[in-house]
């Protein structure tokens, strides 16, 4: 993927696994934090808080090792280079959101594009970087060869921000998803 502008100061580009994997897993702890502590309560946030392990870090980070092997733009970062030009002598960028788009070798399990995960840190929210991170998502799922010409997510009923993020850009209802404990 060729860098895009999101803002003034931020990039999306691919994840890069030497140097974006402490930043993104930050961001992914943020974003299983803030699943369950703002759409299920105490209950939820506990049960997300406490998967969150160095087991987990390694487990996942090495998945998506897997998955970025498969499609470098499977993970797409978005990078602010002012803030890292100020913070930083590498000037490497600070990583400030993602967007996770399963491989097209895993499109079968939606018959879809599956849009796993995206995320943006808080202060970054309403400055344009999670719709430019959604329209590197489209373009990555776009060049995939799928059963179906659709992307799909899921989005906790209880998050209405999210949602709304997720209507602008013609996300519809397509059934629900259900789940238990195993």
């Amino acid at each position: 993927m060729t860098e895009q502008a999101t803002s003034a100061d931020a990039t999306i580009r691919s994840y890069d696994t030497d140097t974006d994997r402490d930043a993104l897993w930050e961001l992914k702890r943020g974003f299983e934090l803030g699943i369950g502590a703002d759409t299920g309560g105490e209950e939820k946030g506990a049960v997300y808080e406490e998967k969150l392990t160095a087991e987990y870090r390694e487990r996942w980070l090495a998945w998506v090792d897997r998955c970025v092997d498969e499609d470098p733009d499977s993970v797409l970062v978005a990078v602010d280079e002012a803030a890292a030009a100020e913070n930083s002598e590498n000037g490497d960028g600070d990583v400030v959101g993602y967007a996770f788009v399963l491989p097209e070798s895993l499109a079968f399990v939606w018959d879809a594009a599956i849009l796993n995960e995206i995320f943006v840190a808080p202060g970054y929210r309403g400055t344009g970087v999670a719709d430019a991170l959604m329209n590197a998502a489209v373009e990555s799922a776009r060049a995939q060869d799928l059963p179906l010409d659709r992307m799909v997510l899921d989005v906790d009923r209880e998050n209405d921000r999210a949602q709304a993020f997720y209507e602008r850009y013609g996300f519809e209802h397509w059934g629900e998803m259900v789940a238990r404990d195993l």
